[in-house]
């Protein structure tokens, strides 16, 4: 019960951040024509694997970064968006949700910030 309700807590905010970034949808980003803290939005299923590396690596989790990962300037982007970080992600664990997710052509060594992807 304590489980579900901090994932309301958590899909409530990351609402709330996304309408707040509304705005700037009509730029062009890292994601195309999507904000990304728009895109961040799509990898809820990931929050509890992006806070603890032992947590499992839900399927519609994997599904999301891998196709979010065919840009990996836009994963990037939506890894440390303000709506992960709000979100309680923590960038250098979520860099590891590909290569926990087996995605085979991950962008390997990809440079994300102050991080690299593995």
């Amino acid at each position: 019960m304590e489980g579900s309700m901090k994932n309301m807590c958590l899909l409530g905010l990351l609402l709330a951040l996304v309408i707040a970034g509304l705005g700037e949808v009509n730029g062009a980003h890292e994601c195309g024509r999507a904000d990304p803290n728009m895109e961040a939005f799509k990898l809820a299923p990931c929050a509890s694997a992006a806070q603890d590396e032992n947590a499992s690596v839900s399927g519609s989790c994997c599904a999301a970064v891998r196709k979010l990962g065919q840009n990996p300037k836009c994963l990037c982007a939506v890894m440390l968006s303000n709506t992960a970080k709000a979100s309680g992600v923590k960038p250098e664990i979520a860099m590891t949700i590909p290569k926990r997710c087996n995605i085979a052509d991950r962008p390997v060594g990809y440079q994300c910030g102050a991080y690299t992807l593995p």
